[in-house]
């Protein structure tokens, strides 16, 4: 897996910022033993405006990504704070530039890894160092993040299967939901043709007690008729 852009184009900042830093250090050298900074200067000038168009381009970068949820949140606050430490370094360095700031005592800050070598004087300009990679050279540091980085894709990648596994699952209770909602349409069907079947028996039973009332009533009356007609003939 590449390296995030945005980490190669915050790590070349933070060298530029070095860079700016050294070069400082190196003008106020040179004005204390009479020398001429003047072409150091203008390095300097050049190399600030670039250090700020890096950084707006880097807030710019973030802000994309942030927008468009490529970034966890996490790691999105971890590069607004390193933003933060830039800004604050471009400050300090153009303060430092403008002789608005004494320079400290060497003893008081250090290079980052490789860049004391040779006797180098230290500059307080540089880089501040966390805890976590203090003492680590720029290679070790991106290796760092790219495993920090790699554990986040495979956190989530991680949260991608399970939010798949439950779309699933949400997809097979939906299709379980209409097959019941089926049996169910299918079963007040059945019971509305029964109960119409009960009415129409009901309404049969009713005409058949009817028709057989009726009848008996016809029976009494032919017998009544019948007595009536041999008591009427008997010889007394």
């Amino acid at each position: 897996m590449s390296q995030d852009p945005w980490l190669q184009n915050y790590d070349a900042t933070c060298r530029l910022a070095q860079e700016i830093a050294e070069n400082i250090h190196e003008r106020n050298r040179q004005q204390r033993t009479g020398g001429n900074p003047a072409k150091i200067n203008m390095t300097l000038r050049a190399s600030l405006q670039k250090l700020k168009q890096n950084i707006a381009q880097l807030k710019e970068d973030l802000l994309r990504a942030s927008s468009s949820r490529r970034l966890m949140q996490s790691e999105a606050d971890r590069r607004q704070n390193l933003i933060d430490d830039l800004l604050t370094r471009e400050t300090q360095l153009n303060a430092s530039f403008k002789g608005d700031i004494t320079e400290p005592e060497p003893s008081r800050s250090k290079l980052m890894a490789g860049g004391a070598s040779g006797g180098m004087s230290t500059n307080p300009w540089l880089v501040n160092e966390s805890e976590e990679t203090r003492g680590l050279t720029f290679g070790e540091i991106k290796q760092q993040q790219q495993q920090i980085i790699e554990a986040q894709d495979a956190g989530l990648e991680a949260l991608a299967a399970v939010i798949s596994r439950q779309k699933i699952m949400g997809q097979d209770i939906g299709n379980e939901l209409d097959e019941h909602n089926e049996i169910i349409d299918d079963l007040a069907h059945l019971v509305d043709k029964t109960d119409d079947r009960i009415r129409n028996e009901t309404r049969r039973v009713k005409l058949v007690e009817t028709k057989s009332a009726s009848c008996g009533m016809l029976v009494v009356i032919v017998l009544l008729l019948i007595a009536i007609v041999v008591v009427a003939v008997w010889p007394v």
